[in-house]
Parts: C-alpha cells; structure tokens; sequence
C-alpha cells in the first residue's frame, strides 16, 4: 500500500513566550505543497525500513516512519511487522516538514491496510506524539496552528492565482539552535488576522521570528529571501527554522532563469 506525503510552507511564525515544560508557545500558518515523497509499507517477516532518494541523516532506526509503527503497536500488540520503503525527494530538516508528513502517512496506512479503524481524532492523538507539526499532515488544507504547532483549525485561504518558488539550500538549520536564539514576543497582531490581507500586503506583515537569528548566522539566507523579491515575488519567507525559503509569485511570473545554482529549487501551483 503506497501513500504520498506533503510538504508544508509556514506563511508566518510568530514565537510568543516560553511554556513551562519547556516547549515554546507559537502561532503559524501552514499551508500543504504538493512537494511528495513516496511512502509504502508491505507486509513482512520483521520491522525494516528501506530509503531511497535524497539521504537523510542520522540512524534509521530513529526515523519517525519507524517511531510512527511502533507507537501504534503498543495499543495494537497483534499488529503485523511490516517493510516500510521511503522515497526522499523533500530535502529533510528543511523546513518542509517532510519527516513529519512521512510518519503521518505511515499512520494512515497502517490505519487502512490493518482495519484498525482509528477515528480521526485517534489518527490526530498519534501525530501529536510524534512531533509538533505532524498533526497537521492528517488535514490536507491550510490550518491556524497554536500551541507547539500542534492544535489546528483549518482556515479558507484561496492562492489559486500563485504560484510557489522554494529554494533549498544545502545548508541546514537545527531547530533547537533556532529556538535557543530566539526572543519571544507575545504581544502583537494575530496571524489568523494577518493572513487575511491581500498576498501582496504580506511583505509587510507576516514575519516568521525566525529569520531573526537564522539570518544573523547564516548571512546567505537573507540575501537569498532579497534574490526572490528582486526577481518579482510578492512575498519571500523562510519556512520554519529553515534553511528553505520560498517566494509567492503571480502564475506565470516566475522566471526561467534563477540565481540559486547551489540550492534546489521546485516550483508548485498553489
């Protein structure tokens, strides 16, 4: 059984305060681009996982496909070992939320090919345990996100006239550096208020608190965000804690030629 995982943008970020356990209290958008990676699982003699497509580092072993089958095994003792085969094409620790929408896709598979019958808001129980993001993967539509990233409400947010540029730099961010260096703020404009403005009001309102920190290390970022305004976006972000931006453009304004010989570069409809 084969699933299609998404990536996601972050169309504003806003890191509010610090919570007493520790995690930071955030609000975003995010927002589902049709960015795949391919995700199967088969029946099996034992629990394996098989990468192929862009490398990802560290143990597979820790990968949150494998953590994704064996949270559901603690609920479900009998449930059978399966091969999971994962296909990269989204750059991992990006931004894009690729490892995140490849666990909720095992989690949706499993579901089916099992008849575990899993409710929604079991499916949703699960991917909050796996990451602050994950969750979202479950929804398929743009979401106002509170909390860790982890408490969704689905917006309407129409961008059928865009189209999307990302540009992935082979550099990478940690998440934790990026929260380290962060400085919470917590009064200010909500972004579920905010992203009701035209797109091209954006430039000058939706702000991801990231790029604070994360362009004062990495300089080459910043000049890649002014590289995607020059070339006629409406709105440049980075996505997440990075190290991927992406630009908003009209349809059909995105030029040919690009800047960005180094980085990987996608450009999806919206």
């Amino acid at each position: 059984m084969i699933g299609f995982s998404p990536a996601k943008i972050n169309l504003g970020l806003h890191v509010l305060f610090k919570r007493d356990d520790g995690y930071h209290e955030i609000e975003t958008i995010f927002y589902p681009v049709p960015w795949f990676d391919a995700v199967e699982i088969i029946s099996a003699p034992q629990l394996t996982l098989h990468l192929s497509g862009m490398p990802i580092p560290g143990n597979p072993d820790d990968n949150l496909c494998m953590k994704a089958y064996r949270l559901v095994k603690q609920d479900f003792p009998d449930l059978p070992a399966v091969a999971i085969y994962l296909h990269k094409t989204i750059p991992p620790g990006a931004g894009l939320g690729g490892g995140s929408a490849n666990a909720a896709t095992v989690l949706q598979l499993l579901n089916l090919k099992f008849a575990l019958q899993l409710t929604p808001a079991q499916l949703q129980s699960y991917a909050q345990q796996l990451g602050s993001d994950c969750a979202f993967f479950l929804q398929h539509q743009p979401c106002y996100a509170t909390g860790r990233g982890e408490q969704l409400e689905p917006i309407t947010l129409k961008l059928d006239d865009y189209a999307l540029l990302l540009v992935c730099p082979s550099m990478a961010v940690s998440t934790s550096w990026a929260y380290q260096h962060i400085q919470p703020l917590a009064s200010r404009t909500s972004l579920k208020s905010l992203i009701q403005l035209p797109v091209e009001a954006w430039k000058n309102h939706l702000v991801n608190d990231f790029e604070t920190p994360v362009f004062a290390q990495f300089p080459v970022l910043r000049e890649m965000k002014q590289q995607l305004y020059a070339l006629g976006a409406c709105y440049a972000s980075l996505s997440g804690s990075g190290a991927a931006l992406f630009g908003i453009f009209k349809k059909g304004t995105i030029p040919q030629s690009l800047p960005f010989s180094d980085a990987i570069t996608r450009v999806c409809t919206l």
